[in-house]
């Protein structure tokens, strides 16, 4: 009730006074102004804005660039199918984007574990069992004898 009353009564109120005192409505005030800057001040603080936005925004782009390389490199590796955003990415980034040299790193170490396991070395330490180093001096040893009974042979 009390609210029916203020503004049946503020209103006409307002009305009464006829406009003598001129206040400045809100709306009127600049944002340079609001924000207690000159009009300079404010535009220089916008393009300031816009540059930093510029800036994170490239940044931003190459971080899913480099992300994107990342996987393409493992799609290749484990011939996964290629994938068309991942592509896109690398080519909005525009510079040739490559792999960190932590990653390229670890990838380096494991292409020469996986040729170490891919050898006949690599595939008989897989056999339980098996000493290596038993058998090298086997074969070293068989190598000698051979070279030993090669040169008591009179027919060579």
């Amino acid at each position: 009730m009390a609210f029916m009353v203020k503004h049946m009564v503020g209103g006409q109120l307002k009305n009464l006074t006829g406009g003598l005192a001129d206040e400045k409505p809100e709306g009127e005030k600049t944002e340079a102004a609001a924000q207690g800057m000159t009009q300079e001040e404010f535009e220089q603080y916008q393009q300031q804005l816009v540059e930093e936005k510029m800036e994170r925004d490239a940044n931003f782009a190459k971080k899913k660039a480099e992300r994107a390389t990342v996987r393409t490199h493992f799609r290749d590796k484990y011939k996964l199918p290629k994938s068309e955003l991942d592509e896109t990415q690398i080519q909005q980034a525009g510079d040739d984007i490559e792999l960190p040299t932590e990653l390229a790193k670890m990838i380096a170490e494991d292409n020469e574990e996986e040729q170490h396991k891919q050898s006949v070395i690599g595939q008989l330490s897989n056999i339980q069992n098996v000493d290596l180093d038993q058998l090298k001096d086997k074969a070293q040893a068989t190598l000698e004898d051979l070279k030993t009974s090669a040169e008591k042979c009179s027919m060579m």
